[in-house]
């Protein structure tokens, strides 16, 4: 597990002002990694790091020789069109360039006029996805969200009984995760009316959205060889926001009996930026389970775990109507909690992932599941906000309502870690619009 050092000091500062800002997102002790290109331009996609309102061209840096030795090694790595090969490089690789980094960026680097030279405005660049998806899975592991959907499908038994024994997941479409801002149309398929006696084939209308983090694998497992809990943070390189995009009618019919295929294969949204591991260690909690609840079995159990294996991160959910860009209006929030209410850690997720043998490769993408917290508010899909579709959401602004969403309708997740005595991070957006269904 990442440990505090020198490039959490909440009092250290870069020689580029906008990082210094206290609302910023990427200050210096954030550093998180994407890829990227000038937007509109022929030239190749390569390594960035986020740093105020600039992107440090990674490719740029590695050709000026001011990084040398373990973490110019690392830098070459992730200097690429992908980042597979830095994330499978491991922690030591991780942390020696994150320090080589912080000391090019800091107030009074003896480098700055170099580096500077190679800063891309944020506002003039194009992301693509940060790796080369092998393999995606979902997890699911919200209680509060699982209990709340589980009233609208079965209002009897709302939680299923392996729930609180070990983190449920589904394999999910890599083809199909697409970068933040990448639009797309409602999606087709079958659904069973209510009180119908035969399914409809149609386009969806309960769309919804999901609400999730995304951590990318770093240093694979061999087949066969599970991962132990223990050492299941040495691969996870680090987290992004993840939209889950659900048709909730399709969803609904085809989950008897196994789990989503066409209701979640449509489309998933990626924030741009990968905040690693090392950032988010000022901001780790404890992974606490009430007595009177099942205790997770041994293999899902160890002090670390217990101490400090969830992380607050800090996340709101906000939907942009046609109206609210034709007036000029702020997006509408909906929705706000934190990731420190997930009834199981990313460690835990990465240890059950493999421990039927399950080999990951660097550059996998896990979602966390749906975020839920404990109040109504904080529901992180707007099938649980309206009820099954029987309560009205209201957007403010221009006071519409939603049970699900419409065509036009943006979704604006965002997050961010802050507390006392530590640099507030950003993750930065993860956008995503509807768009008309195709004519099938």
């Amino acid at each position: 597990m990442a440990t505090l050092d020198h490039t959490h000091d909440p009092s250290s500062r870069s020689w580029l002002a906008s990082a210094n800002a206290a609302d910023a997102d990427f200050p210096i002790q954030n550093l998180p990694f994407g890829v990227l290109r000038p937007r509109g331009s022929a030239e190749a996609f390569r390594g960035a790091v986020a740093i105020g309102d600039q992107a440090l061209d990674l490719a740029a840096l590695a050709g000026k020789g001011l990084i040398t030795g373990a973490a110019g090694d690392a830098l070459r790595l992730a200097a690429q069109d992908a980042l597979n090969e830095f994330m499978g490089a491991g922690p030591g690789a991780w942390r020696a360039l994150r320090h080589a980094l912080f000391e090019v960026l800091k107030d009074g680097a003896s480098a700055r006029q170099a580096v500077q030279a190679c800063l891309l405005p944020l506002a003039t660049v194009e992301h693509r996805l940060p790796a080369r998806i092998g393999d995606y899975t979902d997890f699911y592991t919200s209680i509060h969200h699982a209990r709340n959907v589980g009233r609208v499908i079965r209002p009897e038994d709302p939680l299923t009984p392996n729930f609180q024994w070990l983190p449920i997941a589904y394999h999910g479409r890599a083809s199909s995760v697409v970068m933040s801002g990448t639009d797309y149309h409602r999606p087709h398929g079958q659904a069973m009316p209510p009180g119908a006696s035969a399914p409809v084939y149609t386009a969806c209308t309960r769309l919804d959205y999901e609400l999730e983090m995304g951590f990318f694998v770093g240093p694979g497992n061999a087949m066969g060889r599970p991962v132990p809990l223990a050492e299941a943070e040495q691969h996870i390189f680090g987290m992004c926001l993840l939209n889950d995009w659900s048709a909730r009618d399709h969803q609904f019919w085809e989950m008897n009996p196994l789990g989503p295929f066409l209701g979640k294969n449509f489309c998933t949204s990626l924030s741009p930026w990968i905040v690693t591991m090392d950032a988010l260690a000022p901001f780790r909690v404890p992974f606490e389970r009430p007595a009177n609840e099942p205790q997770p079995l041994a293999y899902l159990d160890n002090a670390g775990n217990r101490q400090a294996g969830g992380v607050d991160v800090q996340l709101t959910v906000s939907i942009e109507s046609p109206q609210h860009r034709q007036q000029k209006l702020a997006p509408a929030e909906v929705s706000r909690t934190s990731f420190r209410h997930q009834y199981w850690t990313m460690a835990q997720m990465l240890a059950q992932h493999t421990v039927g043998g399950c080999n990951l490769q660097p550059g996998d993408l896990c979602g966390t599941g749906t975020i839920s917290g404990p109040t109504p508010s904080e529901a992180g899909a707007i099938v649980e906000l309206s009820q099954g579709g029987t309560k009205p959401v209201t957007l403010a602004g221009t006071g519409e309502q939603r049970t699900f969403l419409q065509d036009g309708d943006a979704v604006i997740l965002r997050g961010w870690c802050e507390r006392a005595g530590a640099a507030r991070i950003g993750f930065g957006e993860c956008r995503g619009m509807v768009l008309p269904a195709v004519s099938a």
